[in-house]
């Protein structure tokens, strides 16, 4: 009786891909179509269009490596949608700018599916080579359907790896940018009240009567605070401020 011959290159096959280009270009579009939902999300212009040109970004990143993936179809719904994009920063209203991030949502969703598409076909099962399947015998068939499960197995396990992985870059990507929006919203209001503090003092000096200069109480440590309450703190600051220059303004008066 002759025996089959299998060639199994699993082991070695998983391992490339694992590795490969596609696994960041995948990632990258990902990140693209989170930027680009949160643009279509957004309630006015400037976020649309700041989130629109993050998304942007995401692809050109992907298409460095998206091309070497073999993946034809996720590339040009890539491409669409950077076309598409390109178009959202010199819109004048926020309608006409959320009309081209609808389509470029819609094109990034695609290349998304696309992508996965060719991640599942690239972990296809290895072709069995078979000598003389009329003399096959039943222990070679069951051999052959566990190392199929195994290597579904294993699949599973590169997938769920890969899934954790994405979502940690997103998660990591989102704490960057609230801290990066919360530093620009501390610069800002500093500056406010600074600005604010110095045309105070500049026109009590002009009353001459002998005034307190104006000045900031001591600060807060403001890293642990959320966004809503930086706006709280310092909306309370600018409040203390103008009341100050007023009793100084009515003391001059006097």
């Amino acid at each position: 009786m002759k025996n089959f011959y299998y060639l199994f290159c699993l082991i070695s096959t998983l391992s490339i891909h694992a590795q490969s280009k596609c696994d960041n270009a995948n990632a990258y579009l990902v990140s693209a179509y989170s930027h680009v939902k949160s643009s279509y999300e957004a309630n006015n212009i400037s976020h649309l269009k700041y989130s629109a040109h993050r998304s942007l970004e995401s692809i050109n990143l992907a298409k460095k490596t998206l091309a070497d993936c073999n993946c034809t179809k996720a590339l040009e719904q890539a491409n669409k949608a950077l076309e598409v994009l390109a178009k959202v920063d010199d819109q004048p209203t926020y309608e006409d700018g959320r009309y081209f991030v609808k389509r470029a949502k819609e094109f990034c969703q695609q290349s998304v599916i696309e992508m996965d598409k060719c991640a599942t076909s690239s972990y296809s099962m290895p072709e069995v080579v078979e000598e003389d399947v009329a003399d096959a015998s039943d222990s070679n068939d069951l051999a052959s359907l566990k190392n199929e499960q195994a290597a579904l197995l294993a699949q599973q396990e590169v997938l769920k790896r890969k899934e954790a992985e994405i979502k940690k870059q997103l998660a990591a990507q989102k704490e960057k940018e609230l801290l990066l929006k919360k530093q620009q919203l501390i610069v800002s209001y500093e500056k406010m009240i600074d600005l604010n503090i110095k045309t105070y003092n500049e026109t009590l000096k002009s009353c001459n009567c002998g005034h307190q200069n104006i000045s900031k109480s001591s600060s807060r440590n403001t890293s642990e605070m959320t966004s809503e309450a930086l706006k709280v703190y310092y909306t309370n600051q600018l409040k203390t401020l103008a009341s100050a220059y007023l009793a100084e303004l009515d003391s001059c008066k006097l």
